[in-house]
């Protein structure tokens, strides 16, 4: 995989540093699958209804949202590698804390954990990404990055299904999860280069100030984290309550359920990895708009059709947007401030998972109301409203 990409002086003899990345951003994925799978017994095990224990992925998403923010100072103030390494390290922590977890509140605070590794990890290899992958070569190490997040629900449920049924969940993360991570963080450690600049500002006020204010007083800049939000938002509509329209309307069985949630990952990983080819014809900009405009309108069909295959069809459709759209988006707003690359990307990574929240709860809401119809309606006018803040105003600054 890395020796199709041009990679600078630096890390040319690394052959496994692009592989170390996708496997980093891999890495952050498991323990959110067990998590999915186990649910009802992790309940059991604390003593807590479905509802309740289902609160620790809220906290993890705050805390992904409150890091993210942070990490626009940090990624200014400290070298990629260490960053990366802590926000994998904390990975690793979580998945421990959650097996060794004697009560929910431990559970809960142990899988918040995994929230600040999820702030860290993916800023910081889309920026590496940035730093030493040739302009026409990014937008295929991004895609492959994003594609390595969604394997690990296509590749990762079945086997986190059959190490957790030997020995329930808190064995599928010893066996699982602690590996994965613990294995991401070893080749993480090795193949990233350690000489990963940050850009560092020369004054106190501008390391702490300056990326901030290049972001936000850039349009551009900022039209990407408001799609990207308004996108992640829309993408709950599949990602959160497809599983659940699918075993209502159709009264379709669990196992068949979760096939709608592998497949859906799996086009969505392939999705992500074809948008190079578009990318590097189209332009960034260009690509973004229209996948996003896309996965937003095949979230609005897919709740009107009264066929399984042909709604299965559609929500697959949709997934497959969707990866597109977030390899398009990541590669938009990685150029957008070339001198505060980790500031962009970690508030970029803030503003994926406000929108997951706030579509999440916005969905719950318009569907107690409106049903399924609703629900596909508001958050996919959501995604389209992105494609049109995307379209109005973003620029793209490889084609000026």
């Amino acid at each position: 995989m890395a020796d199709d990409l041009h990679l600078d002086e630096s890390v040319s003899h690394r052959k496994l540093f692009l592989p170390a990345l996708v496997a980093s951003y891999s890495a952050t994925g498991p323990l959110a699958v067990v998590m999915t799978l186990f649910l009802i017994d992790m309940g059991n095990t604390f003593h807590v209804e479905v509802g309740v224990m289902g609160q620790v992925n809220t906290a993890a998403s705050i805390t992904a949202v409150a890091f993210g923010l942070l990490m626009g100072f940090l990624s200014v103030r400290f070298r990629r590698k260490p960053l990366l390494l802590f926000g994998l390290l904390c990975m690793s922590i979580a998945a421990l804390g959650c097996f060794l977890a004697p009560d929910f509140t431990i559970m809960l605070m142990s899988y918040a954990l995994s929230g600040i590794g999820l702030a860290m990890v993916l800023p910081m290899t889309i920026t590496l990404v940035g730093e030493h992958f040739s302009l026409e070569k990014r937008a295929s190490a991004v895609g492959w990055i994003i594609a390595g997040g969604s394997l690990a629900y296509v590749i990762g449920g079945p086997i986190a299904a059959l190490v957790g049924g030997l020995g329930g969940w808190r064995f599928g993360v010893l066996w699982f999860v602690l590996p994965i991570s613990l294995v991401s963080l070893l080749l993480a450690f090795f193949e990233v280069p350690s000489g990963s600049q940050s850009n560092q500002p020369t004054t106190r006020s501008e390391t702490y100030l300056g990326g901030f204010k290049g972001i936000f007083s850039n349009i551009s800049a900022t039209a990407c984290l408001v799609g990207d939000t308004l996108r992640s938002a829309a993408f709950a509509a599949v990602v959160v309550y497809a599983t659940s329209f699918v075993r209502q309307r159709f009264d379709a069985s669990t196992d068949l359920a979760s096939m709608v949630l592998l497949g859906g990952a799996l086009f969505y990983a392939l999705g992500s990895i074809i948008t190079v080819r578009i990318v590097n014809r189209t332009g960034r900009k260009f690509s973004a708009v229209w996948t996003v405009l896309l996965a937003g309108v095949f979230t609005i069909s897919y709740a009107y059709v009264h066929s399984l295959g042909l709604s299965l069809a559609l929500i697959c459709v949709a997934s497959w947007f969707f990866g597109m759209s977030a390899s398009a988006c990541n590669s938009l707003s990685l150029e957008q401030v070339p001198k505060f690359r980790g500031t962009m990307m970690s508030l970029d990574s803030a503003a994926i998972n406000l929108g997951s929240a706030f579509g999440t709860t916005l969905g719950g809401l318009v569907l107690l109301s409106y049903g399924y119809e609703g629900m596909g309606i508001v958050l996919g006018i959501t995604g389209v409203v992105g494609a049109m803040v995307l379209y109005f105003l973003s620029k793209d600054p490889i084609r000026t």
